[in-house]
């Protein structure tokens, strides 16, 4: 699988950066065994910065039930972090093992990443950049920031914490 390496990235002239893809960034699941995302081209892909002890985490339900709703049209992928009020400290099988007692999460956890900073993950790079995505630019305020990409891999929106995973403004897209 091809890694971006953003400081190449910020060589690039814009027409050169239209050929990078979402699908071309590697990120692992929760147990660490590689994501390959472009085996979820021709599905939606709903972007999720997660964590175990917010105000936000009972969203977890809501994900599930818009997994569930949805199989065929949409992946939801979580993605823990603990930048925000170190609010998801624990390790990976105390995630898994939260997500899984408290909510029935069965949708793609990954590793715990940094979804802001110098150490941002390269998924969070592509989603926030406009640069990269050819839509928006965007900086993750909160846990549970959502994030919605087509189908071809074209970057939809991206959704503040306090949208609920249900709404309309997140389902009128799938």
């Amino acid at each position: 699988m091809k890694t971006i390496n953003i400081a190449k990235l910020a060589a690039r002239t814009p027409k050169e950066l239209e050929t990078e893809s979402i699908y071309s960034i590697a990120i692992n699941t929760i147990k660490g065994l590689p994501i390959t995302l472009s085996d979820f081209k021709n599905k939606k892909i709903l972007f999720v910065n997660v964590a175990s002890k917010c105000g936000f985490t009972k969203q977890y339900k809501e994900l599930q039930a818009l997994s569930d709703s949805y199989t065929e049209e949409l992946v939801v992928i979580g993605l823990p972090c603990n930048q925000f009020g170190n609010q998801e400290p624990g390790d990976a099988p105390q995630i898994q093992e939260f997500c899984s007692l408290n909510f029935g999460v069965t949708f793609l956890l990954t590793e715990k990443i940094n979804v802001k900073g110098s150490r941002q993950h390269p998924l969070y790079k592509w989603l926030t950049s406009k640069d990269l995505n050819g839509k928006k630019d965007s900086k993750v305020k909160w846990n549970f920031q959502k994030y919605l990409v087509g189908s071809n891999g074209n970057f939809i929106d991206y959704y503040l914490s306090a949208t609920a995973p249900t709404s309309l403004k997140i389902t009128k897209n799938i």
